[in-house]
């Protein structure tokens, strides 16, 4: 069965040869070898995960797909796992607000043993972080006490 069929089919070669038809296709198409093919590919998944450090096993294997390659994503992910790939993990954002590491001396809280007697004794302000995309916004709002000689007062924003 090298091609020189004369006057037979190749359905009858292979029920003469008793060899199934697949089979025949698949011994003469060239395939490359296991493991010519797997270290291409471990090639190409080392390349995708150093160039995108924060890329997981999923990601990688879509950009794989993406670059033509036929990978299921738990097959990167044992390549990955065995190649001791690992994505970093990007940290969350913590705002700094506080610089807690100084050797001055710290200020002692006035408000929580005030009793305001008159108006604009007392303000208390807050700061809130919000992240919008990749920036990130703050909300700074003041409130004042507006009641005298009440320990809980009128807030009034500002």
């Amino acid at each position: 069965m090298d091609g020189r069929q004369g006057g037979l089919t190749i359905e009858r070669m292979c029920i003469l040869a008793a060899v199934s038809r697949a089979g025949y296709y698949r011994f003469c198409t060239p395939t490359p070898e296991p493991d010519e093919e797997q270290s291409r590919l471990r090639d190409a998944i080392q390349r995708e995960a150093i160039e995108s450090r924060h890329y997981g096993y999923r990601r990688v294997a879509r950009a794989l797909r993406a670059q033509g390659w036929e990978v299921n994503h738990k097959r990167v992910a044992r390549l990955m796992r065995e190649d001791g790939l690992l994505a970093i993990r990007k940290r969350r954002f913590v705002p700094q607000t506080t610089d807690s590491g100084h050797d001055f001396e710290v200020a002692v809280n006035v408000a929580r043993r005030l009793i305001p007697t008159a108006i604009n004794q007392l303000w208390v302000a807050d700061i809130t972080y919000v992240r919008l995309g990749r920036q990130t916004c703050f909300w700074r709002s003041s409130w004042m006490c507006s009641r005298a000689g009440s320990s809980a007062g009128t807030w009034h924003r500002s």
